[in-house]
């Protein structure tokens, strides 16, 4: 099991993926007039934890349950080439099963090319810190691996078990988006963390669901998704002039 110094160095938004270019959304949701201030960022945040949160750390906490058990046997047939039986393939399987089942997950186009650059971002810090072979079963998926089945990997690297790698990627997705807040907005940074704090018993209940859930096969993990965020993504990826990459 990881140090708690290594958990608290995998959520620090200064880890070198660029989360910081990347407001989660709310870039587009502050052009629509849908958050003003510090109340409705709240609602965002309940909103996005509930969805794209709960359904990042459980494939996120499933990854990191695979990345070390040859054993785990995927539900679903693997590719008639692929041959079992040789070390590191059932991992490798797995992995392709739920990079698959994230993106039919994604349905919002614009949203699988952000989360699979932030994989490749994540991937090339993951590397160069851990350098070794456990990040050898991503799928070489066109436009790269997606960022919550990295962040499993990295996690595992770390020493970091399933329910602390759910830990990590539902706090991500209420502090990048708060974080971007301060800047849209101009809010208080003070009452932004305070409304984090708020929210932290939340953010640990849909870890602990999301860490449950990831025990089981990778077509049963949530599918929670919100239309509305879709939309924003959509927009946003044709905007000439932009803050955030997302």
């Amino acid at each position: 099991m990881a140090t708690p110094s290594m958990l608290l160095l995998l959520a620090d938004g200064r880890f070198p993926a660029g989360a910081h270019a990347h407001s989660c959304g709310l870039e587009a949701a502050v052009a629509a007039g849908r958050v003003t201030d510090l109340a409705t960022l709240g609602e965002y945040l309940r909103g996005r934890l509930a969805t794209a949160g709960l359904v990042a750390a459980a494939f996120a906490a499933a990854a990191c349950r695979v990345a070390g058990s040859d054993h785990t046997t995927p539900v679903r047939p693997p590719p008639m080439d692929t041959d079992l039986t040789r070390p590191g393939q059932r991992r490798r399987a797995t992995l392709v099963l739920l990079d698959a089942e994230l993106d039919a997950r994604t349905v919002s186009p614009a949203q699988r090319a952000v989360s699979r650059r932030q994989g490749r971002a994540l991937l090339r810090a993951g590397r160069e810190i851990w350098p070794g072979d456990i990040f050898a079963g991503l799928p070489a998926t066109p436009g790269g691996p997606h960022q919550p089945l990295v962040l499993g990997l990295v996690g595992a690297a770390a020493r970091l078990d399933p329910a602390q790698v759910a830990t990590v990627a539902a706090h991500a997705t209420v502090t990048g988006s708060a974080s971007a807040a301060v800047r849209l907005l101009g809010l208080d940074p003070y009452q932004v963390q305070a409304l984090l704090v708020r929210l932290a018993a939340a953010c640990d209940a849909v870890a602990a669901r999301a860490a449950r859930a990831a025990e089981g096969a990778p077509h049963r993990l949530p599918a929670a998704t919100a239309a509305l965020a879709d939309i924003h993504a959509e927009a946003h990826a044709t905007w000439e002039v932009r803050l955030f990459a997302s």
